[in-house]
């Protein structure tokens, strides 16, 4: 995938103001200090502006799709333009659709559930488990972790040249990630999906990581479908996107049986009931919409759009340059990377310390210096593996090295960043890590609950 090539520096922009950023934290040696969130890859804040526009809302709530009051009416026509703004953020087709779910999760977990029978899934190893695991009632080809965007790119269409032959004729679907959630490094989503698309199968797009810090395009990158959370992209009120073509969502049975997603229910004689399905959207959205999860969502998109992804994407290389070249003078931190650490990126690093239990050091980070990040496997075991090169084992005791020297880590450390990243909070993270491996910690810390924690 292409990136913008504007110039990076820290001058470009100011961080986009988020919830948070004046939040104190205690420190265990005294003290306290701003808090420096930097697990966006996780949960990102929310934006300033989507809690604003939320609380503008609030008092105007009432039920969608459901009521003839003048607040229902409200509700249904923003829960409906919120639709609208989320496909004109992804540039969709026309005849595409946007379903509200809970989650990227959730809306792989639908995809899987409309996709026809005798499906051939095709997913690599490396994927995220809301890509990697939803497919079990599809015929699943797992692809070997690629070295190399353009690897990768070969491996699929080895694959799906070699398809069984009794499955060739039918349905075949691609999923794959546009930004990873350990490495953070961008993967050839348009050279996957025209391979995809010359062999006849379709693809669907994990934009988890990489709607929140680039621009995705539905009509430039040629996907079938599009799936993002907003409580990643700084809009933290569970709900979710599926974006894409209706024929598959359209001929398959309802995601959740229910109301909304019924247009006429009628008793039969013979006791049974007929149900005539909704053809839209709503077909996959029964129950009671997330009015405020979709209103946060399509608020942040306009958000987003409006601070402009060219500066946006300028001024968090800036931060990567930042991270990146500081842990490169710390010969005890590896960096994680499947294509190469000039691989481009979003604000996502994963790394290991030589000598370190992996939640030691973010148990540290945390109650020393007031960062928070994260450690372990990150949703992605396969791929966590594969980077170390380490077999599924216990993690150890955080009192005690995870790892002597130039043995295997067996968890990482992961930090994430974004449009309402501070340069303070990097910079502290910098300083923070060549400070613990070479001075230590100035704590000691136990293991609790299956993390490591900072004795009382």
């Amino acid at each position: 995938m292409s990136v913008s090539t504007v110039a990076s520096d820290r001058s470009v922009c100011s961080p986009l103001p988020v919830l948070g950023r004046d939040v104190t934290v205690p420190l265990v040696t005294g003290g306290e200090v701003t808090y420096a969130a930097l697990d966006y890859a996780a949960s990102a804040p929310a934006l300033q502006r989507v809690w604003d526009d939320v609380a503008a809302y609030a008092p105007y709530y009432g039920s969608v799709h459901r009521g003839a009051g003048y607040l229902s009416q409200l509700s249904t026509d923003l829960f409906e333009n919120a639709r609208v703004t989320v496909a004109e953020f992804l540039d969709c087709r026309e005849d595409d659709q946007v379903v509200f779910t809970r989650s990227t999760t959730d809306s792989l977990n639908l995809l899987a559930a409309v996709v026809p029978a005798g499906c051939e899934v095709f997913v690599f190893e490396t994927e995220h488990h809301a890509s990697l695991l939803p497919w079990r009632d599809a015929q699943v080809t797992y692809l070997d972790a690629p070295s190399t965007p353009r690897q990768a790119v070969e491996t699929l269409e080895r694959a799906l040249a070699h398809r069984d032959p009794s499955r060739a004729s039918g349905p075949a679907l691609v999923c794959v990630t546009g930004a990873s959630n350990v490495t953070g490094e961008l993967w050839p989503v348009r050279e996957l999906a025209a391979t995809a698309h010359a062999h006849g199968a379709r693809i669907v797009l994990d934009a988890a990581q990489l709607a929140p810090h680039h621009p995705v395009s539905v009509r430039d990158l040629d996907v079938d479908w599009v799936a993002f959370s907003g409580h990643k992209l700084y809009a933290p009120f569970g709900a979710g996107v599926l974006a894409g073509r209706a024929d598959w969502l359209r001929d398959a049975e309802p995601y959740l049986a229910g109301g909304g997603a019924s247009r006429k229910v009628t008793r039969r004689t013979d006791g049974g009931v007929d149900v005539e399905w909704h053809e839209s959207a709503a077909r996959h959205e029964a129950g009671s919409p997330n009015v405020i999860g979709a209103y946060a969502i399509a608020s942040a998109c306009k958000a987003l759009t409006e601070a402009g992804f060219d500066t946006l994407v300028a001024r968090e290389r800036h931060l990567i340059r930042t991270v990146g070249e500081g842990l490169a003078e710390v010969p005890e931190v590896k960096v994680l990377s499947l294509f190469g650490d000039d691989s481009p990126r979003v604000g996502v690093i994963s790394f290991v310390v030589e000598g370190w239990n992996s939640s030691h050091f973010a148990a540290a980070l945390s109650a020393e210096y007031g960062i928070g990040v994260r450690d372990g496997l990150f949703c992605a075991h396969p791929l966590v593996r594969t980077l170390l090169g380490s077999d599924p084992q216990t993690q150890g005791e955080c009192g005690a090295p995870e790892a002597a020297p130039g043995e295997k880590s067996l968890n990482a450390i992961r930090v994430s960043f974004g449009a309402g990243t501070p340069d303070e909070h990097v910079e502290r993270f910098v300083r923070a890590v060549k400070e613990l491996v070479s001075e230590g910690a100035k704590w000691n810390y136990r293991t609790e609950g299956g993390r490591c924690v900072p004795t009382v």
